[in-house]
């Protein structure tokens, strides 16, 4: 194909079956907006343009999409709006006055997110640069959508709508899924002839497929057996059913590079809260819990083993780490590292710029932030480490924190090699505990201490003898 590449998104609907505040291109799947799925397909086939169509909701979709495609996007992205909406035909009629007469055309629909690049480049193909080509799929169930109406050659001769369908036309299994490709100057002349005689009293983009054949220009179908490509979401149960149909072939794809999973039934990667595009890579010999959630960037060395009900986000786990069971990870921008032959939770939470070394243990109840922890360090109960520099071989007690910050700004701890810091203690920085050093159990250490001492920051214990707890007055 030599013409340049347009792409048409219709993104106007209101979607009122989402019972939503928001618009339905705006729903997420596997966290990014339906909408969002559309254009990163259309990214991947090299689109000069992509054209959306808004109508309820414009601004918010406008922004939106602006924001998660950002300003550095190769492919040229546009709106226009539709208000009121009319129709598919008078959607895309919006959208003419942005298209330029020299490309192929390529039109879509925002709340139809899974389709493959590969399938849409098929149909491109088809297309050519003088053909109308329609994407087509085989449903057992085609109740609601466009039938494909073929000649007695097997020839596309047009589309019909269910509502307009004949009863032997409703009979028809073969449906149009809302995606064609059309040279741009076709199309433009086809839009402006549409009229709105039917039963919806709307103007249907399907027209232009007996306007193309009554001009000579050639239909061709292609035809996929991948229902889930052209599913759209219309309720939060579709949502939902795509959702899980999505993650279980993502998960299939994994375990078809040797990945280990209790059940690919419970299982999700997804984008992460701040649109990290989800990306989960595994070594050999990995093993994947039920329940666990992947977001943003994922990592995962051979041989770590992920237990149930993680959520593992933007980290780097080394080989042979274990993840115990109901380990929450965010590196969010900063990131997480986890070393070879870690041990991490239960109950556990890294948070962003946590970096574990080798045979770290992070046990339950440890949370962990901008933090460096080197080989062999372990803070295996209820502690705290908040912006500390943590050496080889320390031993951190249940219940100790770093007291990072003043009120104002964040202050390091440093704690050196082989220091063993007791139960209960409350290191508050700066300070230094120096290599070797020893602080007993609920200590507060507010100076830098020396070398292998001892030290003990605590009031002296007093016991009274023969002491008695006050008594209630009874009442009056």
């Amino acid at each position: 194909m030599t013409a340049p590449l347009d792409i048409v998104v219709m993104a106007a609907g209101k979607g009122t079956r989402m019972k939503s505040r928001h618009p339905k291109v705006l729903q997420r799947l596997a966290g990014r907006a339906l909408l969002q799925h559309v254009l990163d397909t259309a990214a991947q086939l090299n689109a000069r343009s992509a054209v959306v169509v808004t109508g309820h909701g414009a601004a918010e979709v406008e922004a939106a999409i602006t924001t998660a495609n950002g300003a550095d996007g190769s492919m040229d992205l546009k709106f226009v709006r539709q208000e009121p909406q009319l129709g598919t035909g008078h959607a895309v009629q919006q959208a003419v006055p942005a298209l330029k007469d020299d490309g192929l055309v390529v039109v879509l629909s925002g709340d139809v997110p899974l389709t493959r690049a590969d399938t849409l480049q098929g149909l491109l193909d088809a297309a050519g640069s003088d053909k109308m080509a329609l994407l087509t799929v085989s449903m057992a169930d085609p109740a609601g959508y466009g039938r494909i109406v073929r000649n007695d050659a097997g020839t596309v001769q047009r589309i019909v709508e269910q509502k307009d369908a004949s009863e032997a036309e409703r009979a028809i299994t073969e449906i149009y899924s809302g995606i064609m490709a059309v040279p741009a100057r076709h199309l433009t002349a086809w839009l402006a002839r549409l009229d709105n005689n039917n039963a919806q009293g709307e103007y249907y983009l399907t027209d232009i497929v007996a306007m193309a054949v009554a001009d000579g220009v050639p239909v061709v179908g292609h035809r996929i057996a991948d229902a889930l490509q052209v599913a759209g979401v219309n309720s939060p149960l579709q949502l939902a059913e795509l959702e899980r149909a999505h993650q279980l072939r993502q998960a299939r794809q994994l375990m078809e590079q040797g990945v280990r999973m209790a059940d690919p039934a419970r299982f999700d990667l997804r984008d992460d809260a701040r649109g990290t595009k989800a990306s989960l890579s595994c070594g050999q010999d990995v093993e994947i819990d039920v329940n666990c959630i992947f977001a943003g960037k994922v990592t995962i060395g051979a041989g770590a083993r992920i237990g149930a009900n993680c959520h593992l986000s933007n980290v780097s786990i080394a080989e042979d780490a274990v993840i115990h069971p109901f380990t929450h990870i965010d590196g969010e921008k900063a990131g997480v590292e986890v070393g070879q032959g870690a041990l991490i939770g239960p109950f556990a939470r890294l948070r962003p710029g946590a970096r574990l070394g080798r045979e770290v243990h992070i046990g339950n109840f440890v949370e962990v932030k901008n933090s460096t922890l080197a080989d062999g360090a372990k803070a295996n109960h209820l502690a705290y480490l908040g912006d500390a520099t943590v050496g080889e071989r320390v031993n951190y007690g249940a219940g100790s924190i770093t007291a990072n910050y003043d009120g104002v700004n964040k202050h390091r701890t440093v704690i050196e090699a082989d220091v063993h810091i007791g139960s209960n203690c409350v290191l508050v920085a700066p300070v230094t505990i120096a290599a070797g050093g020893t602080v007993g159990g609920g200590s507060t250490v507010t100076k830098n201490t020396e070398a292998g001492a001892l030290t003990v920051g605590r009031g002296k214990q007093v016991s009274i003898s023969n002491w008695k707890r006050p008594e209630k007055l009874p009442k009056a």
